[in-house]
């Protein structure tokens, strides 16, 4: 019986939760409002009929009130002309209708007042729906106000890893770092392009400078530089064949060690 009972209580706490996440406030509203007045139709219907059986028994008991009068005048009428026993029998009915007005006159009486206490709930029922409606206007206002900050507060929190954002700012960083290595590339193309200029603006030089050791070597001695214009051209050393050949290995060695 025990599991039972919480196997009930489980199911009902899982359907309350369910109706109560499933509620939206301003459908809600609106049913409301719209089942008040559904229900201010019936209760104007129930003072409708209330009223006609008070009219009924109203008239009813006039009816009966009249019928008195006209029994009694009749009785008199009997008893004058010495008809005795009509007289009774005329005094008889006046009874009767006697006992059916006051009974009908209760009723009428209790009838007047369930009509009061309908007209009463029908005036509390109308300016409550009145009020209702007028509330149901701001809180529909307040609760779309309040459904768009979550929207927005759904927004700015799903703003993470996984949001569109993140992506947009993901691809960003994958750009800048594409034209960072794009740009590196660019000027290591440049470096290398310049040492190779360079190497074959040098080797020019070595070339040069080869070629004219080797002019110097067939003409047999010569200067290894130009004298500076003002000098005297007997001041400049000459150099044996020999120390050409000396230093040309040298050269030679200093080109293939770097």
């Amino acid at each position: 019986m025990g599991l039972l009972d919480r196997l009930s209580r489980l199911i009902r706490a899982n359907l309350n939760a369910f109706v109560s996440d499933a509620e939206d406030p301003i459908k809600i509203l609106d049913q409301s409002v719209a089942d008040m007045q559904e229900d201010l139709v019936k209760l104007r219907q129930a003072v409708a009929m209330a009223i006609a059986s008070q009219k009924r028994l109203e008239n009813q008991a006039n009816q009966a009130k009249d019928q008195i009068k006209n029994w009694f005048t009749r009785a008199e009428l009997a008893l004058k002309k010495g008809e005795d026993d009509l007289a009774r029998e005329a005094l008889s009915r006046k009874k009767t209708f006697q006992e059916t007005y006051e009974s009908l006159s209760t009723q009428f009486q209790s009838q007047n007042g369930q009509v009061e206490k309908l007209k009463k709930s029908l005036l509390l029922l109308e300016r409550k729906i009145a009020e209702a409606r007028t509330k149901k206007d701001m809180l529909k206002a307040r609760a779309q106000a309040a459904k768009a900050q979550q929207q927005i507060q759904s927004a700015v929190g799903d703003l993470g890893s996984k949001s569109a954002m993140a992506a947009f700012e993901r691809m960003e960083d994958k750009v800048e770092a594409l034209e960072a290595s794009g740009q590196a590339a660019l000027e290591l193309a440049g470096e290398d392009l310049e040492s190779k200029f360079a190497a074959l603006e040098g080797g020019n030089d070595i070339e040069k400078e080869l070629e004219i050791l080797r002019t110097q070597l067939k003409s047999g001695v010569e200067a290894i530089a130009l004298p500076p214009s003002g000098l005297d051209v007997s001041e400049v050393k000459t150099v044996e064949i020999q120390e050409v050949e000396v230093e040309l290995e040298e050269m030679k060695k200093s080109m293939d060690n770097s």
